[in-house]
């Protein structure tokens, strides 16, 4: 038409994306993997043939006649959650290793390597460097060499400030030291080793009782009995038994770690088929801890001890001549129980 000007489409201009746009810091990972090589470094023996930065670990096993491997992976559940609220990261990685630790001792096994992985939210450096320097000094103690591991910044799976860990071992045991459970019998004697709290297992319930998700300040409370704060009390970390049941191996006929299910649950694991645990009541002392969450959520007994370790984290199984032998040279052990058979 005659004096109208032609239209023009105008394009939008097409955003650039990149992986940061999308919620991934490559930058960010990078430092987190620098911030980690001395500590991964130091867990690093002759047996360890791979640097860190390569695409697997190399572990060269020897020293064992008949090797058989032992392995396990774990995590911590939510105690995660009580780590964030209160911003101290470094003893997650400790209950990791420690977890660990303990379940392929029941095997008779003792570490060789460990790897771990860490799932976040947003990439933060710092955070990241707390908990695997956690990791490396609980494998320095184990004499454990910590091989490798993987860091995911996940958007969108986690909430910035959010992470998850997981934790993988290998161990190793002589195929004739293997702890083998068959060899428990009728009238057998169950030693119990005192928890330092409530080591890795029940945070869900905790959460719930004392509304931590809503309220974070409750973590602050001291309380008289714990003799500090609610939050210090449950970032107490998972005890490691490998130190004082290594040395009597020989003398134990199962070995039972209280985790998830607490002794009902864990106990029956390393009995043979017929026979049961009877536990003496009131044979050892539960920590105030329990005694409070019990009370604050009016939670009952059984219950109790179907969650939670109530004071005992690892059981032993020991013929009753072997029993004071185990008694003096295992700090804090107690007679709990003994074997008996199912009714």
């Amino acid at each position: 038409m005659a004096g109208r000007g032609r239209l023009q489409d105008k394009k939008t201009p097409v955003e650039k994306l990149t992986y940061s746009s999308a919620g991934v810091d490559l930058d960010a990972a990078g430092q987190a993997k620098e911030r980690l090589k001395a500590h991964v470094r130091s867990t690093f023996g002759p047996q360890v043939l791979a640097d860190i930065g390569l695409f697997s670990g190399l572990f060269q096993l020897k020293g064992y006649r008949d090797p058989v491997l032992s392995a396990s992976t774990d995590g911590v559940g939510t105690k995660v959650k009580i780590a964030q609220a209160m911003g101290r990261h470094h003893s997650i990685g400790l209950d990791l290793v420690h977890h660990c630790v303990n379940d392929i001792l029941t095997s008779g096994a003792r570490p060789l390597f460990f790897l771990d992985y860490i799932g976040l939210g947003k990439m933060n450096p710092k955070v990241v460097e707390a908990i695997v320097s956690g990791i490396a000094k609980a494998c320095r103690g184990v004499g454990c060499a910590l091989i490798g591991g993987e860091t995911a910044e996940m958007p969108g799976t986690y909430k910035p400030g959010d992470y998850d860990v997981a934790g993988f071992i290998v161990g190793a045991v002589e195929r004739d030291e293997v702890i083998d459970e068959s060899r428990i019998r009728v009238g057998d004697v169950l030693l119990g080793l005192p928890s330092s709290g409530l080591h890795t297992n029940g945070y869900s319930l905790v959460r719930r009782i004392f509304n931590l998700d809503e309220n974070p300040k409750a973590l602050e409370k001291r309380y008289t009995e714990l003799g500090r704060t609610l939050g210090e009390e449950l970032l107490e970390p998972h005890r490691c038994y490998l130190k004082e049941v290594g040395p009597v191996l020989r003398r134990v006929k199962g070995l039972a770690h209280i985790t998830g299910g607490g002794l009902p649950g864990n106990v029956p694991r390393v009995l043979p088929k017929g026979l049961t645990a009877k536990f003496k009541e009131g044979s050892w002392p539960v920590p105030p801890i329990f005694g409070i969450i019990q009370r604050r959520g009016q939670v009952d007994k059984e219950e109790m001890y179907r969650v939670f370790n109530m004071g005992l984290g690892m059981v032993v199984a020991a013929a009753p001549a072997d029993a004071d032998a185990l008694l003096q040279a295992l700090p804090g052990a107690m007679v709990v129980g003994e074997v008996g058979r199912e009714p």
